[in-house]
């Protein structure tokens, strides 16, 4: 960003909420305004409607796939968390049609207490067909998708009882 001249307003630049790299022609570092203009056709706006009790806009996954160029190489699908250092890496082929990225609430960018900047949701994982899939491959915090050829880096928990220690984190 070019320095202000004298009396200039120095203008504040969007942040990054997202990035998209890997087996993608085009890497991608998305801000809020480029994710809110994707276009219809990926937007669902109102995930309610879907999801019963959620709530926000959220951007289809094939959706960014599109705008990333993704690969035919592109075979799992690692989503990183740098929040609270979150990594689940789950097969692309199950959940490209139905995953939701959740970015927007009440029309500003998803407030970290809500999950942001981005909140990674599969509304029905059983439809996946696949144990890769489960419940904790619905990921909140995700700044990072990474399109592999092979499974990623994946710390979701092995068992219940780490499961439920997860959902006591603050």
């Amino acid at each position: 960003m070019a320095q202000p001249q004298h009396g200039a307003t120095r203008v504040t630049e969007e942040p990054i909420l997202l990035r998209i790299s890997g087996e993608v022609e085009r890497p991608l570092a998305l801000r809020f305004s480029d994710l809110a203009a994707l276009a219809p056709e990926w937007q669902v706006p109102d995930i309610g409607r879907l999801i019963p009790g959620r709530k926000g806009d959220a951007v289809r996954l094939e959706g960014l796939l599109h705008l990333a160029g993704a690969t035919p190489a592109a075979v799992y699908l690692t989503l990183h968390a740098s929040r609270d250092d979150f990594h689940a890496s789950i097969p692309l082929a199950a959940v490209r049609q139905q995953a939701l990225l959740v970015y927007r609430l009440d029309g500003q960018p998803l407030p970290e207490t809500a999950g942001g900047p981005i909140r990674f949701l599969i509304p029905e994982p059983a439809r996946c067909h696949t144990a890769e899939v489960d419940e904790c491959a619905s990921v909140k915090f995700v700044d990072h998708i990474d399109l592999e050829r092979h499974k990623g880096k994946d710390n979701r928990p092995a068992d219940e009882r780490a499961h439920q220690a997860l959902h006591q984190r603050p």
